[in-house]
């Protein structure tokens, strides 16, 4: 049974961008195109990631090529990956910790090296398994989040190069500001990158492969294409914020409703916690049974809309588990659609709308769309 509230997940739009993506490598590189890395961390930024790496295995089944390599944000989603049945090659982003190596080893995940400690505890690891394990090595340039800082590397890398049982098979580093062309530090972690390639023979990692871009700079910036790009929201059809897309993108979620009552308030009265919302004069008002226990902000009260019959209505309180939407305008009933992400006819509202009504980034929109959310899936 689906609840009123749920979200539609169409994989065929979700291959269609992955389609999209590869066109424009291949046309901007030719021969030389980057391999994709497709990011299907934090449950596919909410889309289900089992179900989004499933549709990519059978993308590149289809068209008989090497499925991308996927990548997650701990062991721990590696792990769920696998249990699925994935079986594409699985890099995993994030710190590590000795009580989670056993999952590297037993589901074939590739790691990544961010600190000397990591590196150690790999090590050993894998000598206990008297096996050679590939791994990824962050290089930290600027974001000062994971990874070995740029201009330390003769101090740090030795101790990790030298290990008989680890191979670096990538070096890799993050833009923190890719998404916005009046910021200096992009330009400055691309040279710092592009500085410690000119010296990996030097500092003992010639042979290995190169990835920085995620899907702003990917856009943004060619040189930064390197052996392979990371693609996160742009495979889930949605733009980074300020940035221009070169291709057609397919927004692959929606998330919809129903109304469930209609009701009329006076000039005065006030709806939802806290008596926030005074009406201004007499208004209709719908009921629809979605709140931030669904990942709906609490700033979206005033500032944001929903679409029903095709029309904008206002959000004028947003509760736990559901929304008081203005009607006045338009025609209503109990148990018409209402949808919160998506089209319905010509009008659209998309993650972008709302991150930028309420101040963050379509990461986060899509990310907190709750468990108790139901997707369906299409196909």
């Amino acid at each position: 049974m689906v609840r009123p509230t749920h979200a539609v997940v169409d994989l065929h739009d979700l291959t269609a961008n992955y389609r999209a993506i590869r066109e424009l490598l291949d046309a901007g590189a030719g021969a030389s195109a980057p391999r994709i890395i497709a990011v299907i961390k934090a449950n596919a930024y909410g889309h289900g990631a089992s179900r989004v790496a499933q549709a990519l295995e059978r993308e590149a089944a289809e068209r008989r090529v090497s499925p991308p390599l996927l990548a997650c944000a701990d062991i721990e989603e590696g792990v769920e990956l696998r249990a699925a049945g994935v079986g594409a090659p699985i890099l995993v982003f994030g710190a590590l910790s000795v009580s989670d190596l056993d999952g590297v080893f037993e589901h074939d995940l590739t790691p990544t090296v961010s600190s000397p400690a990591a590196a150690r505890a790999l090590q050993e690891a894998a000598a206990a398994r008297d096996v050679r394990l590939g791994v990824h090595l962050k290089i930290d340039t600027g974001m000062n989040r994971f990874g070995f800082r740029h201009d330390n590397l003769g101090a740090t890398l030795p101790g990790v190069l030298r290990s008989p049982h680890l191979t670096v098979d990538a070096v890799y580093t993050h833009f923190a500001t890719a998404e916005d062309r009046d910021h200096l530090l992009f330009e400055r972690q691309r040279m710092r990158f592009e500085a410690v390639r000119a010296a990996s023979a030097g500092l003992g990692l010639a042979g290995a492969w190169w990835h920085a871009a995620n899907s702003a700079a990917l856009l943004r910036d060619r040189r930064t294409w390197y052996d392979a790009v990371r693609p996160g929201l742009l495979l889930y059809g949605i733009a980074p914020p300020l940035v221009d897309p070169d291709l057609r993108l397919r927004p692959v979620m929606s998330l919809r409703s129903r109304v469930v009552a209609v009701k009329g308030m006076r000039r005065g009265e006030t709806a939802g916690y806290g008596g926030r919302f005074v009406a201004p004069r007499p208004l209709r008002v719908a009921l629809v049974p979605a709140g931030y226990a669904d990942g709906l902000d609490l700033r979206l009260a005033g500032r944001g809309s929903v679409l029903v019959g095709g029309v904008r209505a206002p959000v004028v309180a947003v509760s736990m588990d559901s929304l008081v939407v203005d009607v006045t305008a338009m025609e209503a009933n109990p148990g018409d659609e209402v949808v919160l992400l998506g089209s319905q006819g010509t009008a659209h509202i998309g993650a972008g709308d709302v991150a930028r009504t309420i101040g963050t980034v379509p990461h986060e929109i899509l990310c907190r769309i709750g468990s108790r959310i139901e997707r369906t899936y299409n196909p």
